[in-house]
């Protein structure tokens, strides 16, 4: 994926969880983050920060913050994009969706509703995808935050395994997973049990009932994120 009208920036402070202070242009300017979660180890003050300028002239934030340096490394954090590159990822890898004949997003199935459904070669797949911005030495970990919300995903696609579920033709549902790390440099990829074990026993038990678990890292410039390779997973 590719952004538009792209822009440096030094940060300066986040008073909430949806604005920022950034210095651009030697002006203290208020900008909308899109990632709402903590990235307290990404956002400090001084590091260089990049923004979208949007496309509305009538927004009261006229930027997004989109991307952060962290020592060496370029990290996106924008939160809508892992399922926009995840889009790209899977019309890209024939040899795991082979004869994609439907690719759809926010598909809702019963009371859950998961990032995508797809179909190819006959089968069905729901697929949920988490973009992970934390790293520590090479070790990218998910989350960097408390989320109920993923292990309710991961027990939804772990329920439709364990019982069974079909499609209306007989066709056996397939679930997956994809964990997008937002940056290159990661050597491995696991659950943040120090932080949500909950989740960390959530993600082996959907394993263990057949969920398939993906892992890939991404290439990311100021104004691109494209999906790259995969990165071993310990779990």
């Amino acid at each position: 994926m590719r952004y538009s009208t792209v822009v440096p920036a030094k940060f300066i402070s986040r008073p909430n969880r949806f604005i920022a202070h950034v210095e651009l242009g030697g002006v203290d300017t208020v900008v909308h983050v899109k990632n709402t979660g903590r990235c307290k180890e990404l956002l400090v003050p001084g590091c260089t920060v990049y923004l979208e300028k949007s496309e509305s002239p009538a927004r009261k934030t006229p930027y997004d913050l989109i991307a952060v340096e962290k020592g060496d490394l370029l990290i996106n954090m924008d939160s809508q994009a892992p399922n926009k590159v995840a889009a790209e990822w899977i019309r890209a890898h024939g040899e795991i969706f082979p004869g994609i004949t439907l690719l759809r997003p926010e598909f809702t199935y019963g009371k859950s509703r998961f990032d995508f459904y797809v179909e190819f070669s006959g089968r069905k797949m729901f697929v949920e995808v988490k973009g992970c911005t934390l790293e520590s030495g090479g070790h990218a970990k998910f989350p960097d935050a408390p989320t109920e919300r993923g292990v309710k995903h991961l027990t939804e696609l772990a329920d439709i395994l364990r019982h069974g579920h079909r499609a209306e033709d007989g066709t056996p549902y397939e679930c997956g997973i994809l964990f997008l790390i937002q940056m290159k440099g990661c050597r491995k990829f696991s659950p943040n049990v120090e932080t949500h074990p909950q989740f960390g026993i959530a993600l082996k038990a959907a394993r263990d009932a057949g969920v398939k678990i993906f892992v890939y890292d991404c290439k990311v410039t100021p104004d691109t994120l494209v999906h790259d390779a995969p990165v071993p997973l310990e779990i």
